[in-house]
């Protein structure tokens, strides 16, 4: 079977057209290399877990570490009972090694522990046991909340010194947010605030999105597959309208060639790309539809409408600003000044803003019609006589430009058809 444009999870080169995920990301191998622990923090579907995981194999194959990527979602339900949470996400954590890590290679059994002290002890069992440096790559990092989050930061914290014998060599926190951003309650305020539970970062790192050079690279191996050409400016068009988001990317490909042109002897045309953005639109999918319920943060809001008015931002915190950026609602010009990340955005953006208004206007009947479609003329006349009356005397208040137009216009003369 042919590869095809993925839009739901990580990517797999058998599968997927995709490019190399590393070229996105040159610095973490250095890191790793350091045995630095660091976040990795980006909007979701951009291709972080695909990174991760492609990365973590490919140290693994390379056969200098043990590296695997795991995922702390399931602790997600229990944001007040870390004990809770650490069973779920250990019993997850084995669940990933077992897939993709050989057997040799494979944790240990995980110690007893008291709860509260669960994952430390099971990191640090797992890398005296592994016959290799052991790196870990946790994704889905934020969504623990609350004292689950706290705890689990906090034991990584306190194994960081006995790397990388006693603790993993190196590690990386996956998620949508940079540490400060995490959801937490406590003193007051719903986020960190600060890195202080995972003051030993090194870095905060994200994902860039696609080049247009790397969009027409990733089209390009469908040509190669299937003889469908994108042409250039149907390229240029689709990186226009996604500024080379990666979901956006695939998303459209995959309405193009599933959906618009599906004979592999069309070419695709910047014609083509406009009705597959329309169809996007017109869907929201998963991911769009991620984006409309963003909209409803007050914080986020207070970013985006006034950018969309026209009007200057008010006195925000700088954090706020910064979270929008990072969410990939908006992104920074090369003038220096704030845009919506893309095109596609800002239509639905606007879309869902305007809604409310949309939504309250009234229904106007035109009754001037006839059952087929057609003009009546003597409808039409009465209505135009009934909307004089009653805006009639606001419309000969108005300035005397406008007011001698007005009284000047004569009736024109309408043959019913």
């Amino acid at each position: 079977m042919s590869r095809w444009f993925n839009t739901a999870g990580p990517c797999n080169p058998a599968d997927h057209y995709m490019l190399p995920p590393e070229e996105r990301l040159p610095s973490v191998r250095d890191l790793i290399d350091r045995k630095a622990y660091f976040v990795l923090h980006a909007p979701r579907q951009i291709g972080k877990t695909t990174s991760l995981l492609t990365l973590a194999q490919a140290l693994t194959r390379e056969g200098r570490h043990v590296a695997v990527l795991v995922s702390a979602e399931v602790g997600a339900p229990f944001p007040d009972d870390p004990g809770a949470a650490e069973l779920a996400l250990l019993a997850e954590w084995r669940r990933f090694a077992a897939w993709q890590l050989p057997a040799e290679l494979q944790p240990p059994p995980f110690p007893d522990a008291p709860a509260g002290q669960r994952i430390a002890a099971a990191l640090g069992a797992w890398s005296q046991a592994a016959p290799r440096p052991l790196v870990l790559f946790v994704d889905e990092i934020d969504a623990l909340r609350d004292m689950t989050l706290v705890s689990a930061l906090r034991q990584i914290r306190s194994g960081y010194a006995s790397r990388p014998h006693g603790f993993p060599h190196a590690l990386a926190l996956i998620g949508l947010r940079d540490v400060r951003d995490y959801k937490v309650a406590s003193g007051g305020s719903d986020r960190l605030g600060t890195s202080s539970p995972f003051n030993i970062k090194v870095e905060s790192l994200t994902l860039r999105n696609f080049t247009r050079d790397e969009v027409a690279a990733l089209y390009a191996q469908h040509t190669a597959d299937t003889g469908q050409i994108f042409q250039p400016d149907a390229v240029n068009r689709a990186f226009e309208l996604t500024q080379g988001q990666p979901w956006l990317v695939n998303a459209l490909a995959r309405q193009l060639v599933e959906v618009i042109v599906t004979d592999r002897a069309l070419p695709i045309t910047a014609a083509d790309v406009e009705r597959a953005k329309e169809i996007l639109i017109e869907r929201q999918d998963t991911h769009l539809d991620s984006l409309v319920d963003r909209l409803r943060e007050p914080r986020i809001r207070a970013v985006i409408e006034p950018m969309l008015a026209g009007t200057g931002l008010p006195s925000i915190p700088a954090d706020d600003l910064r979270f929008t950026v990072d969410l990939g609602l908006v992104r920074m010009t090369a003038e220096g000044g704030l845009d919506v990340a893309n095109p596609i955005y800002r239509e639905i953006i606007v879309r869902e803003l305007a809604f409310p208004v949309r939504a309250s206007l009234p229904q106007i009947k035109a009754t001037w019609l006839t059952d087929d479609g057609r003009l009546d003329a003597d409808r039409l006349l009465d209505a135009f006589v009934s909307f004089w009356r009653q805006h009639g005397e606001l419309l000969l208040g108005a300035p005397p430009t406008t007011r001698s137009r007005l009284t000047s216009w004569s009736w024109p003369s309408f043959t019913a058809s």
